[in-house]
């Protein structure tokens, strides 16, 4: 494995942390089998995005590194390559735990250092994936952003999130708290081949809804929409009728983002999976986005099935991103905070 002692992480502002010790390298056994743990301590956990992105939130945390998600599609497998592995197979099953996480967001909300900002979690990657029932770093987050009354959102694909339902509905009536669910599709082939390693989408569809109940507004994310893939009209409405009736609070439809890094990889697959649809990917993400005349369509088209269905829809984002607060603080009175945090 690399030596990550003293690699410079560099996030896309061009900052950087460091690392305070050594990796420890440890491999999962039982229901964690063929992972492996790489544990590091972070000197800062509560991060600034950079200033020219697009996201609709300023700052953002999180505990893990990797994704055994395994989504072909996702938008943080160039992480890794910062940290000398790479994009593919390492980014699935080679996880970067934060152990010190729940310590340093403690120490960084202290009164006087931090002035109370939305923070997002599950923007690179998912906080609930499968290592999260081993380690509880989402859990002990979340505890202290509710001790802090701060708002906070949560983007997920993960079922697991139930698990804390009820610390996250004790932090709804303490600030203003928000989830989103990441559901793409209800088409099975398509969900086996794209994200096999997440919970069958009506499962989450299920969670929604439990969400809701439970005193946690939740809306979801139809994201990313794969063209020639998941976007036929009657893949999009079957997504879009679950979820009003799962009574989500909001649908935001978001098309796939190519970023350097993902580009290479999803498109390799698609080489093997569809290779019908190469040369139309090739044409439709000459850079990273799509067209916006593509992306408005796509637009209009759900907002005209939300509407159909009584649901409600918000506009679409170039962001995988859950709704910050409308809460406006004061500039944070801490340093700007280093950008991957590793």
């Amino acid at each position: 494995m690399p030596d990550l002692r003293w690699r410079l992480a560099d996030d896309d502002a061009g900052q950087g942390a460091l690392f305070e010790e050594e990796v420890e390298r440890h491999l999962g056994g039982g229901e964690f089998r063929g992972l492996e743990f790489l544990h590091v301590k972070a000197r800062t956990m509560i991060n600034e995005v950079p200033k020219a992105s697009a996201v609709p939130f300023r700052w953002t945390i999180n505990a893990y590194r990797g994704c055994s998600h395994a989504c072909n599609y996702c938008f943080a497998r160039p992480t890794h390559e910062y940290l000398g592995m790479n994009a593919g197979d390492d980014f699935d099953r080679r996880i970067v735990v934060k152990v010190n996480a729940v310590e340093r967001v403690r120490a960084e909300l202290a009164p006087g250092r931090w002035a109370g900002d939305h923070i997002a979690m599950g923007t690179d990657p998912y906080p609930y994936q499968r290592c999260e029932g081993k380690y509880h770093l989402t859990r002990g987050i979340i505890t202290e952003l509710a001790a802090a009354a701060n708002p906070f959102s949560v983007l997920t694909k993960s079922t697991l999130i139930l698990r804390d339902l009820d610390l996250l509905a004790e932090a709804a009536t303490r600030a203003q708290v928000r989830a989103n669910f990441s559901i793409a599709t209800l088409d099975e082939d398509v969900w086996r081949a794209t994200e096999p390693g997440t919970p069958h989408p009506l499962r989450r569809v299920e969670a929604v809804a439990r969400l809701n109940a439970g005193g946690v507004p939740c809306g979801v994310l139809l994201a990313p929409v794969l063209p020639g893939i998941s976007d036929a009209p009657e893949q999009l409405e079957a997504v879009v009728k679950a979820c009003v009736e799962a009574g989500a609070r909001s649908i935001s439809p978001l098309l796939l983002h190519l970023r350097a890094g993902v580009r290479e990889h999803y498109l390799g697959w698609l080489a093997g999976a569809r290779p019908d649809l190469v040369h139309r990917y090739q044409r439709l993400y000459p850079r990273a986005y799509a067209p916006r005349r593509t992306e408005g369509e796509l637009a209009a088209q759900v907002r005209d099935l939300v509407s159909r269905h009584g649901g409600r829809v918000s506009g679409p984002r170039r962001a995988v991103a859950a709704s910050p607060s409308d809460r406006r603080p004061a500039a944070p009175t801490a340093p700007r905070q280093l950008g991957l945090g590793v």
